[in-house]
């Protein structure tokens, strides 16, 4: 087990250059004077083009480039974000725990109400409740993102005036939280509110996280969904299933013991594409609803050409799915014992 957990962490920094390498090479499709456009703070710089790409090895090629800012990350220089107007580093720390606060309150519902409503469908196949769990499931997969945001607040912020808009807090309760009333502790303004005692606060921000996640739930449930009905589906067809059933035990401890337990797998593994789906519908929902996370960020970086914020961003992710995707490996021991990893 050790062994495995190891060479799968030698492998993360040859996935990080592959992705960062990748990205220098699209970004090269942008001509350098578009890309040293996003380095002139005024009017006046941009007459002065010429003299930013020279400065910056903007007109070098692609090894060159990439090679320049690979020596500044090894020495823990990011870069400077020109979005954000300071290093990337910070940007991508100060930013972070919004975008991981909204993927907590994300998966936690996504995940638990994935699970149920697929192991529902399949265990009820073919009923009404099959068909209706299946259609929310279509619905899902068939409206992006960014449409189903805008109506979300087309209707509940524009013409019901019931959830806010933009943001994770109110003018209010960002005040509070500016002059130290709401002590930073972990940097999630939920968990933060609650550990200094203003409720208000918390539910301030609470409600703000209401369309974003709804959104993000919509979209990315769909699959894990579907996914965990035809694996319940499958384990209830099984041949151990159908002795169960001949020897008399019940149904409820058939699909609670046996069914369920042996799906598992496929959930895990859904399970942590879901995480990887929420890093790149985050960069979507942080968009539209103007919340001030590492995906709106980044976002505004690959519109301007902001290199160094694109590749911070990317550095990121990847290190997140790897994360994920070794601790589902590891999940599957405890799902299920006859795994084993040399």
């Amino acid at each position: 087990m050790l062994t495995f957990v190891i060479r799968r962490l030698l492998a993360l920094p040859l996935i990080l250059l592959a992705v960062t390498l990748l990205i220098v090479l699209v970004m090269q499709l942008i001509p350098p004077e578009q890309r040293a456009a996003a380095y002139a703070s005024n009017l006046q710089q941009l007459s002065q083009i010429p003299e930013i790409i020279k400065a910056n090895h903007l007109d070098g090629n692609v090894f060159e480039q990439y090679g320049l800012w690979l020596r500044q990350a090894l020495s823990g220089n990011l870069g400077f974000s020109r979005t954000s107007g300071q290093p990337v580093l910070p940007t991508l720390l100060s930013r972070f725990p919004a975008t991981l606060e909204l993927a907590l309150y994300t998966l936690i519902p996504l995940i638990t109400l994935g699970v149920w409503l697929g192991g529902h469908a399949a265990v009820h196949r073919n009923r009404t409740v099959d068909t209706v769990i299946r259609v929310i499931s279509v619905v899902g997969y068939s409206v992006p993102s960014f449409v189903l945001g805008v109506w979300l607040l087309v209707i509940f912020y524009g013409a019901l005036d019931l959830l806010p808009g933009t943001g994770n807090l109110s003018n209010d309760a960002a005040v509070r939280l500016l002059t130290g009333e709401v002590r930073h502790v972990t940097g999630l303004v939920t968990v933060d509110a609650l550990l200094s005692g203003r409720l208000d606060v918390f539910w301030d921000a609470l409600v703000h996280l209401i369309l974003p996640v709804f959104t993000l739930l919509v979209v990315s449930g769909a699959g894990l969904i579907k996914g965990t009905r035809a694996s319940m589906i499958e384990a209830l067809n099984s041949d151990y299933i159908r002795t169960a059933r001949a020897k008399g035990v019940s149904e409820r401890v058939i699909v609670r013991k046996h069914a369920r337990r042996n799906a598992l797998l496929t959930v895990v593994t859904l399970s942590a594409l879901s995480v990887s789906g929420l890093l790149q519908g985050a960069v979507i929902a942080e968009t539209l609803y103007g919340y001030p996370g590492v995906g709106s960020w980044a976002a505004q970086a690959a519109a301007l050409g902001d290199m160094p914020g694109v590749l911070g961003f990317a550095l990121l992710t990847a290190t997140i799915v790897v994360t994920v995707n070794l601790l589902a490996d590891l999940a599957y021991t405890l799902v299920d014992p006859r795994v084993r990893y040399l």
